[in-house]
């Protein structure tokens, strides 16, 4: 159940990839799911579902189109941001068509709104809920009161994070690591038993970017609630360190961790790429305090 969050991601990617192209020949569309799903491992993602919910979107589109532009008039569906566009197609059509046993319409509706966090614009979230809830409201919002009373409290992990900065002519540098969501992030690992996040964090250093750090200057903490496969929801907390090499060094990954193609960016070229939009904060405080030192 839990591998359906990523199995959505991979949906919501694989129309992306369909829509900036004017592709949505059924076979096309497929094709891609396909290549997507098998650049994952395995036991990460429900093919089953990734596949069943594609031809669902895909059967009802002009459909869930039209509901778009009634529930968004000011919005002309062409104006609409793609990742927003297909983010509202999925969960229009979990919500309305989707099978309410397996995903409860304020699941529908939630999971939407997580991937237009994830891997929208600042507003996306925001957006997205809107025009949900409208429709959501619209039917009567359907299992409302399912999830009222007194929640669970999520399991807790502790991570170590570092910003592994250099200095050189061109100014500071900072080393990112590409994940299975298609975002440049930064190495973090998790703390095992009695470990201190500063020393997860070298260890995030050496596995995912190949460098040993020295001295670590603390930056701050980060927390977020993780969709893992297995575990489902997990609340994270990711103290985060600067460390500052003395020069440009090859970065390799050294361990498989789910994250690859560990490269240096300007302080220029990371407003140009696709990251995640709370980690902004740290990378810029990291590049300040690394041009201070």
């Amino acid at each position: 159940m839990a591998s359906r969050h990523v199995s959505r991601s991979v949906v919501l990617q694989s129309l992306f990839e369909s829509d900036v192209q004017d592709a949505f020949a059924k076979d096309a569309v497929n094709a891609v799911l396909e290549r997507n799903l098998s650049e994952m491992p395995g036991e990460n993602t429900d093919r089953e579902f990734a596949a069943v919910l594609l031809s669902g979107v895909l059967e009802k589109k002009d459909e869930l189109d039209g509901i778009i532009a009634k529930a968004a008039p000011q919005w002309p569906l062409d104006k609409i941001a793609p990742i927003d566009r297909n983010v509202l197609r999925i969960g229009l059509y979990e919500l309305l068509f989707g099978d309410r046993a397996a995903v409860p319409p304020k699941v529908a509706l939630n999971e939407a709104i997580e991937l237009a966090k994830s891997f929208g614009g600042d507003s996306s979230g925001r957006f997205v809920n809107g025009v949900l809830g409208a429709v959501y409201r619209s039917i009567g919002s359907p299992g409302k009161d399912e999830t009222r009373g007194t929640p669970s409290p999520l399991p807790h992990e502790a991570l170590g994070g570092v910003v592994v900065a250099i200095r050189d002519e061109d100014g500071i540098a900072v080393a990112l690591v590409y994940d299975v969501f298609g975002r440049w992030t930064l190495p973090k690992g998790k703390c095992v038993e009695g470990e201190l996040s500063d020393s997860a964090a070298r260890r995030a250093a050496l596995e995912e970017l190949g460098v040993t750090v020295g001295s670590l200057m603390p930056l701050g903490e980060h927390e977020y609630i993780a969709h893992e496969p297995e575990a489902g929801r997990i609340a994270r907390t990711v103290g985060y360190f600067l460390a500052v090499l003395p020069g440009k060094v090859k970065l390799k990954t050294q361990k498989k961790t789910g994250v690859s193609d560990p490269r240096w960016f300007t302080e220029a070229e990371l407003h140009a790429i696709p990251t995640y939009n709370d980690l902004l904060p740290i990378l810029e405080l990291g590049i300040a305090e690394a041009k201070r030192i």
